[in-house]
């Protein structure tokens, strides 16, 4: 599968982090009719949401624990940015917030950064292959 390598500005990743994540997963699979698939996550399950039709992952939904567990309920986009630390210093001189700081996460780096009006979003870096 050939995947074309994001722009800076594309939204590569759609996460809900919440509690209780099955009941708030199950609302959207009956809603919308996506198909559940669960993921460990270290000592408890996360959960994808696929496309009944083929099977692409959509979103995730993910627990309030271990590293979301600063985070309010919130659906979390990652917005793809060249580099993580210039465009986190941007976002503070801005008036952003940096709710979750930067780790390495899924082959890159990410933090989460709230905007003014108390919005989350994350921003992420891949690393380059």
């Amino acid at each position: 599968m050939n995947r074309a390598k994001p722009k800076i500005g594309d939204v590569t990743r759609t996460d809900l982090t919440a509690k209780p994540a099955p009941q708030v997963h199950d609302v959207y699979a009956g809603a919308v009719g996506c198909l559940v698939v669960e993921a460990a996550m270290g000592g408890y399950a996360a959960c994808g949401m696929s496309r009944p039709a083929d099977g692409k992952m959509v979103a995730g939904v993910c627990q309030a624990r271990g590293e979301n567990a600063s985070l309010p309920p919130l659906w979390l986009i990652d917005l793809n940015v060249a580099k993580l630390k210039p465009s986190l210093d941007r976002g503070r001189k801005l008036a952003g917030k940096i709710i979750c700081p930067a780790r390495k996460r899924m082959g890159g780096n990410r933090a989460v950064m709230r905007n003014p009006a108390g919005v989350g979003a994350a921003l992420y870096e891949p690393v380059a292959n």
